[in-house]
């Protein structure tokens, strides 16, 4: 596993660079890694220095959340209101790991390579028996990340995101943030896809959303969360479906999680979300997450941070409360 180390960890879990250290053979593997997929595809028309660009911005996105989660480390024995309970119930194993950033160029000639290094790295997590929470960074990781997650049975996907991300290409770029849900919709083993939170103006035109209708996608706007709640949509997957969640932080209103590139307002209050995910991990497996999008320079007080590292922690106590 080609990983850098970091500083700090995500909830204080010992950091592992190495598959055999997840400890899939131990008596407590681990059941979650936390990875940081410094993930950037710029389009043509973006300046060429990627500091110049705007979505070089969400490049220290995993940091960021691993600071937000530390104030969790000493307390994850501590009852949590949003699960009714600690981090982990009592006899069930709720081990973290932290997998550290996938290296990554970063060089737009050496794309094809920094997607394979993203899907290689999460393909190990998988092998060692635990699921990915990854903070990645602009929104053409999700393809990347399942990619790496085993192809022999169906995967639904609930997508969460002011914008459609449904583009075939733009400027002749396939595997760029507007494209992330068409490549998702293309893997043979892809079944439902829930798109939430849609609002405002992004790169899909009307062709989009006609494309994705037709592909047998749900899409549900912010404006219907906010009038009908969210339970409804967690109906829309199996119970024990595998499920993957991808997250991009615009779908949340910029008032609780500003440190977005694209804010849009109207979007899902914090709690909505938490209780989508909450029902969504409990009732299904839960195959993988990530949060992308997120740019810590402009979440100057730490609430997208915060509201990042708790989306997972809720995520992965919901998980460990599911029966047997």
């Amino acid at each position: 596993m080609n990983v850098r180390p970091t500083r700090e960890t995500f909830l204080g879990a010992p950091f592992v660079g190495r598959p055999e250290a997840l400890g899939c053979a131990s008596a407590d593997p681990a059941r979650f890694a936390f990875l940081g997929l410094p993930l950037y595809v710029p389009y043509g028309d973006e300046p060429a220095a990627p500091a110049a660009a705007p979505g070089a911005a969400v490049l220290g996105a995993a940091d960021a959340v691993r600071q937000a989660s530390a104030g969790y480390a000493s307390v994850l024995d501590h009852y949590d209101f949003d699960l009714g309970g600690p981090l982990a119930p009592a006899g069930v194993s709720g081990r973290f790991v932290d997998c550290g950033d996938a290296v990554l160029s970063g060089d737009p000639g050496d794309l094809a390579a920094d997607l394979a290094a993203g899907t290689a790295a999460v393909r190990e997590v998988v092998a060692s028996g635990a699921t990915p929470l990854v903070v990645a960074g602009d929104h053409s990781a999700p393809p990347v990340v399942v990619r790496g997650l085993p192809d022999d049975r169906p995967l639904d996907v609930m997508h969460v995101d002011a914008h459609l991300d449904f583009r075939d290409e733009v400027a002749g770029l396939r595997d760029g943030y507007s494209s992330p849900i068409r490549r998702l919709r293309e893997l043979p083993w892809a079944r439902t896809i829930v798109q939430v939170g849609l609002r405002d103006v992004g790169s899909a035109r009307e062709e989009e959303v006609t494309a994705a209708r037709a592909a047998g996608n749900v899409l549900v706007r912010a404006e219907e969360v906010h009038e009908r709640g969210v339970d409804d949509l967690v109906e829309f997957f199996e119970p024990g479906a595998r499920v993957y969640i991808t997250i991009d932080v615009d779908g949340l209103d910029p008032s609780c999680a500003p440190g977005t590139l694209w804010p849009a307002p109207g979007g899902l209050w914090f709690w909505q979300l938490a209780r989508l995910v909450r029902g969504v991990a409990g009732r299904c497996e839960l195959a993988g997450m990530d949060i992308c999008e997120f740019a810590p320079a402009r979440d100057p007080l730490g609430h997208t941070a915060l509201a990042a590292a708790r989306l997972l922690m809720i995520a992965a106590g919901a998980t460990l409360r599911r029966p047997a």
